[in-house]
């Protein structure tokens, strides 16, 4: 989404920014074979209930899928990020790089020196 005059704060979309989700999604994003519950709680640095609560909105939105199963007779909760989720998280992302340029411009007083991407960041691979 490339800055134009039109409000670049539309493409935010409130399901993933929410500081929590947007912790869930990155972690998500790397892990090709999903994360595990306690994966996520500890990564995260989430509560089992807030965790569980998260999850449950991502998956009715359809961004992540859960998969239960059984190691050892002990119950194992992985959540994987779906295609769609992928697809959808990258939009938010590049949503929200327009945002943040637009941020930075403004508060810049060289509008030229304002770097971006911000030196550091490197997109995923997909």
């Amino acid at each position: 989404m490339p800055l134009t005059n039109e409000n670049v704060y539309a493409g935010l979309k409130r399901i993933f920014h929410e500081p929590s989700r947007l912790a869930i999604m990155s972690a998500l994003c790397s892990a090709v074979d999903g994360l595990t519950f306690n994966e996520l709680k500890e990564e995260c640095d989430l509560s089992f209930g807030n965790l569980s609560s998260h999850l449950k909105t991502l998956q009715d939105a359809g961004v992540i899928a859960i998969k239960k199963s059984f190691v050892k007779n002990k119950p194992r909760t992985t959540a994987f990020i779906t295609d769609a989720g992928r697809e959808s998280f990258i939009e938010y992302l590049k949503a929200l790089e327009d945002a943040l340029k637009k941020a930075a411009q403004a508060v810049s007083t060289d509008k030229a020196s304002v770097p971006f991407p911000l030196p550091g960041l490197k997109p995923a691979q997909t």
